[in-house]
């Protein structure tokens, strides 16, 4: 039996690092993970996503995408054959997204983002969470966050928030957390639901995903 192909791809900013923890039965799966790259000038998604397509070596691939690469996968779908699509913590629609995005997409408030702050995680830690941010959480972002360059988080956060999709492909899987901070599961429809995850749930809810990921994926 041929082994089914799965390619992984990240959340936005950051590195394949996140699945570091994901296991899956290595007679049946072959793992793959894709990495951003940077996105030519005001490129759409649609334009990006054909070009990862071009780093996917197989032929109807299982994809995985978290957060934002979970917006990617399904973008990239509508472009290839492909088995299954899986996103976690992410998004089906854009009708899925809180109010604080929507109001940001309305006034375009996602243009004064400070993304340059990137490029110094700590900073960047200090100004989103404060000066009394726990060292565990600033190695997590230091660890997991890879892509700091300027124009492509001013490109990823626009993308996102400016997403078009309204009708929801129900024949992708959502796994959501119930306590995701970033797409608050009461905007959420259709998921399977994991108590007690967050929107960074891929690294510390791994071990409910190395048990579930193998039947969800085979199941038809």
């Amino acid at each position: 039996m041929s082994k089914i192909p799965i390619y992984f791809m990240p959340g936005l900013a950051a590195s394949p690092t996140i699945f570091e923890n994901i296991q899956l039965p290595e007679d049946q799966f072959e793992m793959h993970f894709l990495e951003w790259f940077l996105p030519n000038e005001k490129e759409s998604i649609e334009s990006y996503a054909h070009r990862m397509i071009e780093k996917i070596q197989h032929e109807n691939p299982v994809l995985v995408g978290v957060s934002f690469g979970g917006v990617l996968v399904q973008e990239i779908a509508k472009q290839m054959k492909v088995r299954k699509v899986i996103i976690i913590s992410s998004v089906k629609s854009n009708t899925e997204f809180p109010q604080r995005f929507k109001v940001a997409k309305a006034t375009k408030a996602y243009k004064l983002i400070p993304t340059q702050l990137l490029a110094d995680i700590e900073k960047l830690v200090k100004y989103a969470f404060g000066d009394n941010i726990v060292a565990k959480r600033l190695k997590l972002y230091e660890k997991y966050l890879s892509v700091r360059d300027k124009h492509y988080l001013d490109w990823a956060i626009e993308t996102i928030l400016c997403w078009s999709q309204k009708e929801v492909n129900e024949s992708v899987v959502h796994i959501h957390g119930d306590a995701d901070e970033v797409f608050p599961i009461k905007n959420i429809q259709k998921c399977i639901v994991v108590k007690g995850g967050t929107h960074i749930m891929i690294v510390n809810k791994f071990k409910w995903l190395n048990e579930n990921l193998p039947k969800l994926i085979l199941n038809d």
